[in-house]
């Protein structure tokens, strides 16, 4: 296993965390038992970051998670997991938040603690809330180590959040798809420009660029001389990348975790050499031919006036068509624009105002196909968010009256 250091801290952290959001199922819920073994082999093989969050398997990660690392595992490991910002209301549902977090993780404190799933609006509203006082006094009672958020959003926005506090970390999502879309390959190298840790999520696009992938991606892979999966090309191509700390992977499979440990005993940085890297060039431009949108994720067309995510809603647009199986784009595309979990900047915002076409290298008609995206990705959006919203609502609530109580019995 390699390592790489956080540069304001020192910590050395394994190259391939542990991302807990797709743990192995069994009766439509976890497998607790396959899950810890696969935990605890993977910090045995060198894996020492592992990431949760209170909105993965619906409260399970968490919970999973601190139990797989009992029996002297925790001493081992860091935990990332994060503050969910549609559960904060007021700045005393952070302390009652971390206060569930640590308790269900068992441990006494969190040695990586996120904002999670941040943009411009969540970003803004936590900052009015007193986020930043909430960090300062967990890491001083020594509850959180090191803080930091997740993102979702436009490159300015993150520049902004970056600026904002002495975080120690940050986590984006990239991978060779991704390389100007949301924060992108100038939001990995600007972080890192001021010493943050970038940690990696969806490398390979949450599965998609694994396998199966179409046959004409495929062909371009059998050609190299150098036999890899697609899975490994994929994480090649971020580890590539010296500014990168962590990459995450949603391990639920042993036989990838075993190939993902491989990979990571070998992904030094700036190790591709030029004809590999042509290669993963060849990929790409045969992945965007196959995509409905030309779009490259430049955003010269943005800001838009409306609010919309113009290449965000592309991004998750083309997924939708590119992996027509996987249901994961459509959620994300709700989740992260409709209003759930990010900013709202959905495509059926759109005024027509055709700004954006004009400013468009590709001279794509985006009004126009702002109207397909809608036709395709906003399908009953208006009745499954607020559904969502009150569901969390109701969870929130719960929450609520179990640490009033806990108080309660405590004095």
């Amino acid at each position: 296993m390699l390592y790489r250091t956080v540069p304001k801290t020192g910590d050395r952290l394994s190259i391939l965390g542990f991302g807990c959001m797709r743990l192995p199922s069994k009766n439509r819920g976890i497998d607790e038992e396959r899950t810890i073994r696969q935990i605890r082999h993977a910090i045995d093989s060198g894996v020492n970051y592992f990431d949760t969050a209170p909105a993965y398997h619906f409260g399970k990660s968490e919970q999973i998670l601190g139990k797989a690392l009992q029996d002297g595992y925790r001493e081992k490991v860091k935990i990332a997991t994060k503050l969910p910002h549609w559960s904060v209301r007021e700045r005393a549902d952070m302390d009652r938040i971390l206060a569930g977090q640590l308790a269900t993780l068992k441990t006494d404190h969190i040695d990586y603690y996120l904002l999670h799933s941040l943009g411009k609006e969540s970003w803004e509203k936590l900052e009015k809330l007193g986020v930043l006082e909430f960090l300062d006094k967990a890491k001083a009672e020594g509850k959180i180590r090191n803080a930091g958020f997740s993102f979702h959003g436009t490159f300015d926005a993150f520049r902004q959040i970056v600026d904002a506090y002495d975080w120690q970390f940050c986590q984006i999502q990239y991978n060779f798809l991704d390389e100007h879309n949301q924060a992108g390959t100038a939001g990995l190298r600007y972080a890192a420009g001021k010493n943050l840790a970038v940690m990696v999520m969806e490398p390979l696009r949450g599965g998609n660029l694994a396998g199966p992938v179409p046959e004409e991606i495929q062909k371009i892979w059998d050609e190299a001389p150098v036999k890899r999966s697609p899975a490994e090309w994929g994480l090649r191509w971020v580890w590539n990348h010296p500014e990168v700390t962590v990459v995450l992977s949603g391990m639920n499979n042993e036989a990838h975790i075993d190939e993902n440990i491989r990979t990571a005993g070998s992904a030094l940085p700036q190790s591709l050499p030029p004809e590999d890297l042509a290669r993963i060039d060849r990929v790409k431009e045969t992945y965007r031919q196959l995509m409905k949108v030309g779009c490259t994720g430049c955003g010269y067309c943005m800001p838009c006036p409306a609010g919309v995510d113009i290449p965000g809603c592309f991004a998750l647009y083309n997924a939708h068509h590119l992996f027509p199986n996987d249901r994961a784009p459509r959620f994300q595309y709700i989740g992260h624009h409709g209003g759930l979990i990010g900013d709202v900047s959905y495509a059926g915002l759109c005024r027509q105002c055709g700004k954006c076409e004009k400013a468009c290298p590709q001279h794509l008609p985006i009004p126009r196909l702002m109207k397909d995206v809608k036709a395709e990705m906003e399908g009953m959006m208006g009745i499954i968010v607020p559904v969502l919203k009150g569901g969390l609502w109701c969870m929130n609530t719960a929450s609520r009256v179990r640490s009033f109580f806990s108080k309660g019995e405590a004095s």
